[in-house]
């Protein structure tokens, strides 16, 4: 599942850019529960959970 910048994060952990086709950019994002995700680099990408705090 994606989520787009501005929505609120369900869970936290590492998200991974990922560009608007899905593939992976190298690039990942620490996102706490209920913040909001923050702008992407370019147009058109989204955010996709990689690796979620255990906690």
């Amino acid at each position: 599942m994606t989520y787009k910048p501005g929505e609120r994060a369900p869970r936290s952990g590492q998200y991974e850019i990922v560009g608007p086709r899905g593939g992976g950019t190298g690039k990942e994002r620490t996102v706490t529960q209920g913040e909001p995700f923050p702008p992407t680099p370019g147009a058109g990408q989204l955010y996709r959970l990689a690796d979620p705090t255990k906690h």
